[in-house]
């Protein structure tokens, strides 16, 4: 391919947002492929991904990656479409619904579904294997989800996404209380060290912020709002668990029964009921406000509740309702306090005085080698002291009476 030259509006940008920028049609996952595989040169030498573009500089591309064959088969899925024009689609996606292929899961994809009601009408950015989608919701997270129809439209909400102007809105029913009755949680998520299939604050992560605003307190949980800043994995599962307030429900980040020895007696048998009728993480996806990708008119879409988690709310709201101060120290005990999972070891305390150091016990066979050396070394010398006496017996003299001057001296 041709040299591309960096145009100054793009001055002190990421070569892999440059480069999707310029080449059009291809996808900012694949740019990164071809940074990584070194088929992007600056002056004959790859480039890194974090690699910063200077105006006037020529990048080379050796090759485009070849796009893939599709092995999506369309399915006949029943969607929940909110609103749909020429260049999106906003849906309301069940809970139980996988988004697209992955992990073991190959049919009965909301990307198969798409692939059924809208044929070839969708975007192609993300591969064969998610048309369309623009980003993901958990499987037994419900709610509302982008789908773009055009490339063009994909880009557009790609960037709002990034530029954190699509805003995305989640209710949750969690254990305890929070501290405050808003906040932020600003913490980075990244792979959990002790548990490969869940994601954790960790030190080494990456950023990750979620505002969050109590909506209604109940005896032993609470209903929270939450607006991501950021978009990571299970990213408000992490941050409730991290919180010490995890989602009721969630039993893959400590919200199932465990919670429940922390509820008093008499509300015990409630809480039971409430996990009971819970079939996952009581979270969805209540509300998305974007800019349209061709006129630019601001959209916003709501959600009604969910039926499961409509049920706990009139469960709770009958039968364990907030009884104000006496219901505090409950909440305490949620506050797990925020950390780190990899927690370092703290400093031992160095002693007040200084011990020799102890002696180590030598192994058996370490003594039998020690021994086979000394007797060689008494051999040695043994033979030397008889080639001396050979050489001259005058200076031989037996042990215990060695004269105290040298004889040749007197």
């Amino acid at each position: 391919m041709p040299k591309v030259e960096v145009a100054g509006e793009f001055a002190g940008a990421r070569v892999d947002k440059f480069l999707q920028a310029v080449l059009g049609e291809v996808s900012r996952t694949d740019v990164q492929k071809l940074l990584a595989s070194g088929q992007v040169l600056c002056g004959g030498a790859p480039v890194q991904k974090n690699f910063r573009v200077v105006a006037g500089m020529e990048l080379e591309v050796l090759s485009l990656p070849a796009k893939e064959a599709s092995t999506l088969e369309p399915e006949e899925i029943p969607l929940d479409i909110v609103f749909e024009d020429g260049e999106l689609v906003v849906l309301n996606k069940p809970r139980g619904l996988v988004v697209h292929p992955g992990n073991g899961v190959k049919n009965g994809t909301l990307a198969a579904g798409l692939l059924f009601h809208f044929k070839e009408q969708l975007s192609t950015l993300n591969g064969p294997l998610r048309p369309g989608i623009v980003h993901r919701l958990d499987k037994d997270t419900p709610g509302l989800m982008l789908v773009a129809k055009t490339d063009s439209a994909h880009r557009s909400l790609a960037v709002q996404l990034e530029t954190r102007s699509l805003s995305r809105t989640y209710r949750a029913l969690v254990w305890g209380r929070p501290r405050d009755a808003a906040g932020t949680v600003d913490a980075p998520i990244g792979r959990d060290p002790r548990n490969r299939l869940r994601q954790a604050v960790t030190r080494a992560g990456k950023p990750a912020r979620t505002h969050y605003e109590v909506l209604e307190k109940f005896a032993f949980a609470t209903l929270v709002e939450f607006h991501l800043e950021t978009g990571r994995t299970h990213q408000i599962r992490v941050h409730c668990r991290h919180m010490g307030t995890p989602i009721l429900g969630d039993r893959t980040y400590g919200g199932g029964e465990a919670c429940l020895t922390r509820v008093p007696p008499l509300l015990r048998p409630v809480a039971e009921r409430a996990l009971q009728l819970a079939p996952a993480q009581m979270l969805q996806a209540v509300k998305i406000k974007f800019l349209h990708p061709l006129d630019g008119r601001e959209l916003e879409f709501e959600a009604p509740t969910e039926p499961a988690f409509g049920g706990i709310l009139e469960l709770l709201r009958s039968e364990a309702a907030d009884t104000g101060a006496a219901s505090e120290p409950l909440f305490n005990e949620f506050e797990a306090g925020l950390r780190y999972e990899e927690e370092e070891p703290e400093p031992e305390e160095e002693p007040e005085c200084e011990f020799p150091p102890r002696k180590e016990r030598l192994t058996r066979a370490e003594r039998l080698a020690k021994k086979k050396e000394r007797l060689a070394l008494k051999k040695a010398r043994e033979l030397e002291r008889r080639k001396r006496q050979a050489e001259n017996p005058a200076e031989v003299y037996l042990p215990g009476h060695e004269p105290a001057i040298d004889p040749n001296l007197v």
